[in-house]
């Protein structure tokens, strides 16, 4: 590493124990890793959400991109901060996910609109900014497209899915799907 990509892999490692996952990959272009890393800390510790909608809008963007290194490096986190277990399981089924807290339900339905549909009905934004306010729902919008940058990334350069877990989703192995098709998918 050059005299830069040494200082923020010092930084990194500083703040989050370790320079692992993406930021190996991001280290190649020092410029745009400092950018992801700093985005990316005010999405994960300083943005308005409380912790378990953060880390529930992780797991959100981590399964719509097919990233296991991401799930597996949040999936109990997320849980710790209160995203109850059948939710966490639905969401790796690609399965629709109930929440009995009315403002984690809005929140949900909320990202799985922006992830899945690209667009938010009139109904659901309501129902989320009576709950979140402009200023949450903005923030939401950035962790949700840190996380996907992140799940991108963690794809593309194919991070290794960490040695001490299973991989998190039933159709999904490697960097291929797995199905009707997987003979014609990459393994």
């Amino acid at each position: 590493m050059d005299p830069r990509q040494q200082e923020l892999a010092a930084r990194i490692a500083g703040r989050r124990g370790a320079v692992r996952g993406p930021f190996r990959v991001w280290l190649h272009s020092p410029e745009m890793c400092e950018r992801a890393e700093s985005l990316g800390a005010f999405a994960r510790f300083d943005c308005s959400l409380p912790k378990r909608l953060r880390e529930l809008s992780l797991l959100m963007a981590a399964r719509n991109w097919d990233a296991q290194y991401s799930w597996n490096a949040h999936v109990h986190q997320a849980i710790e901060a209160g995203v109850p277990e059948a939710a966490v399981k639905a969401i790796a089924e690609k399965r629709e996910a109930v929440f009995d807290d009315e403002e984690d339900q809005a929140f949900y339905q909320f990202c799985r609109e922006v992830l899945e549909d690209h667009f938010v009905s009139d109904e659901t934004f309501a129902r989320a900014h009576a709950h979140f306010g402009a200023k949450g729902l903005v923030d939401t919008i950035g962790a949700l497209g840190n996380f996907t940058m992140l799940g991108m990334c963690l794809n593309t350069f194919q991070v290794d899915l960490q040695a001490d877990k299973e991989p998190p989703f039933p159709d999904i192995r490697g960097y291929g799907r797995v199905g009707a098709d997987q003979d014609t998918q990459p393994s």
